[in-house]
């Protein structure tokens, strides 16, 4: 019988912060595997022009910037395995990922499982995302320049979106169910000094509009049940975001939203476990974080492989 492999590392996760782990572990001589289910990227491949990572003057496409990444990894010899993964054993020695295609054994893990933004539910929403639809300022406001949007939601994301939009955008209307917004003081002078930001209190979208993109939105007064039509380019939806913790619960410790709980060293609360990118509890989720964190968890990684080897 053919004795199974047991990877020094297993990234979950082919984000960029998972394929920077795979990089760094496969040249320090690692044997590094990454599971994706789909391709890589994560959130990262649906962006049209990162315009904010170092060293690519004119912007990059998020999925040649993935791209990119895997097959770097790759040249130092990391290797992917396409498959959902059902469930870890954290615990046990080696450790086991179990995918739809077997199990797979690592001596440690790296959670880069991601978050994905909250949606709405509205109708036609996931056929219009990318046509109107959207779900980042930072990724894709340059692209409402002189353009109309909405922004949905009244957090602190929701703020610094309206706030980026507006230096762009022709006209920027805050949808907010309340009657004032939840984020911290320091968003609001700069919202209501904005002379192209405008709100709409105890309202919610209930309707998106358009054929092949977006034209507009159909608007509900909560208080009231008035409805009214607001012609946009753009809607962005700003609701908070979802972390893909579902395969740490129950092993690793989450915050109250669902983040993975882990320091700047990445470090979870069982030995030989990292959790990096944007299911790590943290203040900034973006690529240049992200693939920090990946760099940062092979460090720690080696030192437990190494006392592991003593």
């Amino acid at each position: 019988m053919k004795q199974q492999i047991v990877y020094d590392m297993i990234v979950i996760g082919g984000g960029p912060g998972g394929y920077t782990a795979a990089l760094y572990a496969a040249r320090a001589g690692l044997n590094v595997l990454v599971v994706e289910r789909l391709s890589a990227g994560g959130q990262m491949a649906l962006t049209h022009q990162i315009d904010n990572y170092p060293g690519f003057v004119g912007g990059i496409d998020g999925y040649d910037l993935a791209d990119r990444m895997q097959r770097q990894a790759h040249r130092f010899g990391a290797l992917t395995e396409y498959a959902q993964v059902l469930e870890v054993r954290l615990r046990e020695e080696p450790k086991a990922v179990v995918t739809e295609n077997g199990t797979l054994l690592a001596k440690t893990v790296v959670f880069a499982t991601g978050a994905g933004p909250k949606e709405l539910g509205l109708d036609r929403e996931k056929e219009l995302t990318g046509r109107g639809v959207a779900y980042c300022a930072a990724c894709d406001g340059m692209f409402y320049r002189g353009k109309e949007v909405v922004v949905i939601g009244g957090g602190n994301s929701a703020a610094a979106d309206a706030i980026l939009l507006s230096r762009v955008a022709k006209k920027v209307t805050i949808i907010h169910r309340r009657d004032t917004l939840r984020a911290t003081r320091i968003y609001h002078t700069p919202l209501m000094k904005a002379p192209n930001v405008n709100f709409l209190w105890n309202s919610a979208a209930v309707e998106l509009l358009g054929e092949e993109k977006v034209s507009g939105l159909r608007v509900r007064n909560l208080l009231t049940g008035e409805e009214q039509i607001i012609s946009c380019d753009g809607v962005f939806i700003s609701v908070g975001r979802k972390p893909a913790s579902q395969l740490a619960e129950g092993q690793l410790t989450l915050d109250e939203k669902g983040y993975i709980l882990a320091d700047e060293s990445t470090q979870t609360d069982i030995p030989g476990v990292f959790v990096i990118g944007d299911v790590r509890s943290k203040v900034l989720r973006q690529v240049v974080t992200a693939v920090s964190d990946g760099a940062m968890a092979v460090h720690y990684a080696e030192e437990y492989l190494a006392r592991l080897e003593q």
